[in-house]
């Protein structure tokens, strides 16, 4: 879907490059994850990405054809959802949706989209009476609005509790198994671990690492087996992974102790995010 070669860019007022000669690729029909700390470049290279900043230098590539090529038909293409929605909160729900279908030719379903994410029943109401919650709800009903074929979405699920959090996923979900993209940015890293196909960390406008979620939590792991037991009291012994299968400790425990808890070396998405941005996770 997207192809993107050496892009560079600058702010017309900042001293150094925002972003330094970065190289990636988002397949078709994934869903690409952003990461990195606040500040690094991630949002720049979405704002790129839509069309909201054009002087930039490399090369991007849209469907096999330069992104400065693309004029307004671009726009019916893809969808945004910014980390901060935007409303007009003295209009309604359906008025506000029903304003911006009209920028496009192949509107979607407004009455299904609401009822999907649980705002059937509050369409009526003005935004200033909305909580956070359902503006973020309304806010990703509007980047569906178009049926695009590209989501980008900036921290989706953000201020959601957990049960409308999962509506949200399995909308995300659904869209990619119906052959749509996306281009995640987020800062829950859960998110990022259910839903990625692939993951690029950035730090200072670079991209330092790109991979699966799976193959990044084997790299950066250790290939051992912790054992927490009973004996007597609570043990907890490490065991070597590769040489698991002729380990005579390990199968004595597991033959004569009561187990508590059986876990592999495996690290998570938030110690990667440390160790590869070297900026703890706190946005």
């Amino acid at each position: 879907m997207f192809q993107v070669n050496n892009l560079t860019f600058k702010y017309p007022k900042n001293k150094d490059n925002t972003i330094k000669g970065i190289s990636f690729s988002i397949k078709d029909g994934e869903i690409f994850g952003l990461l990195g700390p606040s500040g690094v470049g991630k949002s720049t290279t979405q704002r790129i990405l839509i069309k909201l900043l054009d002087k930039y230098s490399g090369e991007i590539l849209y469907k096999g054809k330069d992104l400065k090529s693309y004029g307004k038909q671009y726009y019916q293409e893809i969808g945004v959802g910014f980390e901060m929605p935007v409303h007009f909160s003295k209009l309604t729900a359906l008025e506000n949706l029903n304003f911006f279908k009209k920028l496009y030719r192949s509107p979607a379903d407004i009455d299904k989209l609401l009822t999907l994410v649980g705002l059937d029943e509050d369409r009526n109401k003005k935004i200033s009476e909305y909580s956070k919650g359902m503006k973020v709800r309304l806010n990703f009903v509007r980047a569906l609005l178009n049926n695009p074929q590209m989501l980008f979405l900036d921290e989706p699920t953000n201020g959601l509790d957990p049960k409308n959090a999962r509506i949200i996923k399995n909308m995300i979900l659904e869209f990619k198994n119906n052959g749509g993209t996306i281009l995640l940015t987020t800062h829950l890293m859960n998110d990022v671990d259910e839903l990625c196909d692939r993951v690029a960390f950035m730090a200072q406008g670079q991209i330092k690492e790109i991979d699966t979620p799976k193959n990044l939590k084997l790299k950066h792991g250790q290939r051992k087996v912790a054992v927490e037991y009973k004996d007597e009291v609570i043990k907890t012994d490490s065991f070597d992974l590769d040489s698991l299968s002729t380990n005579e400790a390990f199968f004595n425990i597991i033959k004569t102790k009561k187990i508590i808890t059986i876990h592999s070396g495996e690290t998570n998405l938030d110690d990667i995010f440390i160790k590869v941005t070297g900026v703890e996770n706190n946005a």
